[in-house]
Parts: C-alpha cells; structure tokens; sequence
C-alpha cells in the first residue's frame, strides 16, 4: 500500500475498535455514552494535526474547521460530515479488524466463526474490487465500516489539507455526528455553529456512488382497543385486543407493501415492534417512499385493513399516530443543481466513474437538507453494513478521499 492507503487503513482499523454502538431505546443524548470516546479521540487527533478549533460539545458533535487557503471571495463553505455510532442491530463491541491483502476473489472465512463467510456469490461487489485491500471484521462483530470508513477519509482529507499548499480551497467544516442509526443524529445540531453554505455525508457505499435521494419516512403507530371481561364469563363480552391485532396483521399484503418485497424506488410500510395484553395491543410502522405524498396512501391503506379488523370483532376500535421523520433530500438539492455537479465532476477528475444513487433509507443528509444545508451522501466503500459480513476496500476510501481533494479545488476555482 501507498502512504495515503496506509494512512486511511490505520486510521480506519483504530477507529472500529472503539465501540460506538447506539442504542435507539434510551432516553438519552448521544443514546449512548461509549459514543464520546470516539469522539473525544477525533477531537484529539484534529488538534495534532493543527486544526485548532477542534472542540466537542455538550451534545457529542465534534466541530473543526479547515482554513481556507484561497485568497479568492465567495468561495462556498463545505461541510464534510460522519457518523461515529455503529447499528444496534449486530454487536460492535471487540470489533477485530483484518487486512487482507491483495484480495484474489476467494470467500473469506472470518476466524473467530467460520460459519461466517463473505462470499462473491453473496457480495458480487466483491470481484469488482480484485487485487483491492480488504478490511473485515473477524466474525463476531459488524465492523463498522459504516460510518467509520467515512470518519477516516475525512479524518485523512483533513491531514492532507493541512500539509499540503498546493490545493487552494476556501473554509472546510468538519462534522462528526451521534446518533445517526436511531434516526436522531442531528436532533440538537447548532446550526449556526456549524455556519456552513453545503454539504456532503461521507456514508455511502460502492465506488462512485452518489446518492441524492432518499426515502422520505413517517413513522406509524397502530392501537386497537378491546374490552375486558373474566375468561370464565366472556362469552358474548370479552373482545381481546391481541386478537385484533393478530387479525390485522395477518391481512397485512403478503407479496407487496413491505421490505421483503420492494426494491427500487418502491415504498414500503414495514412492522418494527407489537406489544399487547388483553384491553389494549399496537403495532409500530415505518412508513417509506421516494415520492412524500405516496406516504399519505400508504397510510391510508393501513387505516382501512384496521377498519377492517374492528369491523371483524364488534366492540373494538382502534386509533393511529402519525409522526413524520425525514423527507427525501431530492426536494431541496433540485433548488442547487452545482452540489451535486461538482461532486460528479470531482469523481471524473479524480478517475472514478460518477454512479448517481439512491438511498433505500435516510442518512444524516436527509435533515440536514431541511435544516438549511443542501446535503447528498458520498461513496466511501462500505459494504454489507450493518452485519457480520461487513467490509471496505482501502482503495474505495483513497477513491473518495481522492474525490474531496478535487472537489473542494472545484470550488474554489467556481466561486
């Protein structure tokens, strides 16, 4: 490996080993306080590299700001933004990250279980990347590549700006966010503290990717209401609420509507949780589209399949709770077409072939967008997310880091 592959490696491999996982039940903020040592860390490691106003603050957001080197004015402010909390859904405690060099397009049999194996069958992204570095977990854990791999890159963009004079660019805002699995990364972020024009999550996936759509999502809660009687004497009384419930959900469509049976710009509404007794049993929904007013529809068609089910069982009723979450970034990003301009031209200057995306899900982008700072998601090679079998290609983080190096020049020489 190159000083640069070595550097983004080692940074990456330090990284994953500090468990970060987020915890969607907690009430608190960051949900969890493991986060910030991590965080901590980042701040630590900006300072070393001369970025003096590094700082963490109360809220676990890690801030840094780049100086410009450009004598020009006008010169749009960029926001480089990750995530340092891992997913709940597989453990990220005793991550141990394995470089393997040169890979040849064998499965690879992760040691600490080798049941657990990446095979290109499964992950055909795999022979894409032939000859590539490839970091994996070693079988007990998820690795983390999703979002430390973004971590790193920007981590190693920063490291380069500030040695190097040869690159003219204006002020570049570092952001490392809590939170961003449990859907509540950027809850308390300042704004103004931020005081940034544009953005880009560092959070995507296969080289070239450039994702500037996302879901939009409400979340639904659906509570049907039975009537309580003693089981010795309910005939003709008693209603159970779980049976309701039951009765619903098995009328839920079967080879449509849902995750399992949606790819594409397909929309879904997708069960996440049921609890239940005798009065009283709800079920929660995400409900998720590319086009915001299908969300309404979707909803819709719960509330009728719930009807249904009251209508099934004389003497329930039901109600529902509609929150919203985040709507797709597409909206604001079409009123700034350059954002997304300069990162296609950046990756072509950079020998990465633009691969416009879609998120079948939301990123911090995503809020960040409505909040004021026009914001699409950015490769970094992070692959199999969010299980045992996740992996990144050392190469995909250079193309990326590649990538910024060229696109912050890009604005410089437009403004």
């Amino acid at each position: 490996m190159n000083d640069i592959q070595q550097n983004i490696a080692e940074r990456f491999m330090r990284y994953v080993q500090i468990d970060t996982q987020s915890d969607p039940f907690s009430t608190d903020f960051p949900s969890t306080a493991k986060q910030l040592n991590l965080s901590m860390l980042l701040v630590e490691e900006l300072r070393e590299i001369g970025i003096d106003d590094a700082f963490l603050d109360e809220h676990g957001y890690v801030f840094g700001t780049i100086p410009g080197t450009s004598e020009k004015e006008g010169i749009q402010t960029i926001c480089f933004c990750s995530h340092v909390d891992t997913a709940p859904d597989c453990s990220g405690k005793d991550v141990k990250p394995i470089l393997h060099l040169n890979y040849q397009g064998k499965d690879i049999v992760l040691p600490d279980d080798n049941s657990q194996v990446i095979t290109t069958t499964e992950h055909p992204y795999l022979l894409e990347r032939l000859g590539d570095d490839i970091i994996t977990a070693s079988g007990n854990t998820l690795l983390g590549a999703d979002d430390k791999a973004g971590v790193a890159i920007i981590m190693e963009l920063a490291n380069q700006l500030m040695q190097r004079d040869d690159i003219e660019h204006g002020d570049i805002r570092i952001l490392f966010t809590p939170d961003e699995e449990v859907g509540r990364g950027v809850d308390k972020l300042d704004m103004k503290r931020l005081n940034a024009d544009v953005g880009y999550t560092l959070d995507g996936g296969t080289r070239g990717s450039l994702e500037g759509d996302t879901f939009s999502a409400n979340a639904m809660t659906v509570t049907f209401h039975g009537i309580s009687a003693h089981p010795g004497y309910a005939k003709g009384k008693m209603v159970n609420a779980m049976r309701v419930l039951a009765h619903f959900m098995d009328s839920l469509p079967k080879d449509s509507f849902c995750p399992e049976t949606t790819e594409g710009r397909e929309g879904f509404v997708h069960s996440t949780g049921i609890k239940g007794e005798l009065e009283t049993a709800s079920v929660d929904f995400i409900v998720r589209d590319f086009d915001t007013a299908q969300l309404a529809n979707h909803q819709n068609v719960v509330i009728q399949l719930a009807q249904e089910a009251i209508d099934a069982f004389p003497g329930a009723r039901f109600e529902t709770v509609v929150k919203e979450q985040y709507r797709n970034m597409r909206e604001m990003l079409d009123q700034h077409p350059h954002i997304e301009a300069n990162a296609v031209e950046a990756m072509k200057r950079a020998g990465v072939t633009p691969k416009p995306d879609l998120v079948r899900g939301g990123t911090d982008g995503s809020r960040l967008s409505f909040m004021g700072l026009p914001c699409p998601n950015i490769f970094t090679g992070e692959m199999a997310i969010h299980s045992k079998h996740e992996y990144v290609s050392v190469q995909d983080m250079e193309a990326a880091l590649s990538t910024l190096l060229e696109l912050v020049q890009i604005y410089e020489e437009n403004a």
